[in-house]
């Protein structure tokens, strides 16, 4: 009854075996190598020392990581870790871990972990949202993880930032080839740059909280465009709640300012929507890919 998440990440990869209630029984983190193979027999590795911490042996891995699987051709497109993008990272890893394997991206996995018993508990319609090195998100309906005809459903951070001012268009170019996507405005390093660089997104935050003018100016702009950013989802989907995750979900003043953003700009009569940070914080990336393979299809 226990299950196997791993979190493949660009900087680290972790691995946790989890109860049939949630509980974390094992855990265990290493650096991503950054090459392919090596980083196959990473996973491997970590899955075997999970399970020997667990005492069990598991017939099925869920794995989160960048990217998509594309439905054509099974290979890995459009992750910032853009070494495995054309790789059947899928087959390659049911391969060496010898079992089934079940990937889903990042973002796809918080929403799974947050709906299933975090800040989404209870709701419907639930997005979440990645707000740290990258961006993304990921939609899940009564429990169930929405990937779409294309499985890129809920790919948000490669859309474009709503209602730009002169001085957003076109955007900071972005790695997948456009110009400003939204992990170009709304992401850690994005809200950094936008800052003039030199300093990392908790320093400015500190600073804003000092009352630095420089610092509440680029809080404000960062507040502004999520807010723009996450009004389109309220259009397109109307979640129930909306969780935020990564580092930027860490910045206790965008709850209470967030909503005031989102409210102009949602195409309704009105906007209650709640804002929640992620209850499971960075592990429900882990979490959400042990939830790929519910306790039924064992």
């Amino acid at each position: 009854m226990i299950r196997i998440g791993v979190d493949f990440g660009g900087t680290k990869i972790e691995a946790a075996a989890l109860s049939p209630d949630g509980a974390v029984v094992a855990r265990r983190r290493v650096a991503n190598p950054g090459a392919y193979q090596p980083a196959l027999l990473a996973v491997a590795q970590l899955v075997a020392e999970v399970e020997d911490a667990a005492g069990t042996r598991v017939d099925r891995v869920g794995v989160g990581m960048p990217g998509s699987i594309s439905p054509r051709s099974g290979l890995i497109r459009n992750a910032n870790s853009v070494w495995l993008n054309g790789e059947p990272f899928g087959r390659d890893l049911e391969t060496t871990l010898k079992r089934p394997v079940r990937l889903a991206n990042d973002a796809n996995c918080l929403a799974l972990s947050e709906a299933a018993d975090g800040a989404g508990r209870g709701h419907g319609v639930v997005f979440a949202a990645i707000l740290g090195t990258g961006c993304g998100g990921g939609v899940v309906v009564e429990g169930r993880l929405i990937e779409g005809r294309s499985g890129v459903a809920g790919e948000w951070g490669h859309t474009p930032l709503p209602w730009p001012g002169p001085e957003e268009h076109p955007g900071p170019a972005c790695w997948c080839g456009r110009r400003g996507c939204l992990e170009t405005w709304i992401s850690g390093p994005a809200f950094a740059a936008d800052h003039g660089g030199g300093l990392a997104a908790p320093d400015i935050i500190s600073q804003a909280r000092q009352g630095a003018s420089g610092a509440q100016a680029s809080l404000a702009r960062y507040i502004g465009r999520l807010g723009r950013a996450l009004a389109v989802v309220v259009d397109l989907i109307d979640p129930d709640v909306i969780v935020l995750g990564g580092g930027m979900s860490n910045v206790p003043e965008l709850y209470d300012r967030l909503p005031g953003a989102i409210a102009p700009h949602v195409f309704a009569d009105g906007f209650d929507t709640p804002v929640r940070a992620a209850v499971h914080g960075d592990s429900s990336g882990v979490r959400g890919a042990a939830w790929l393979w519910p306790l039924s299809d064992r």
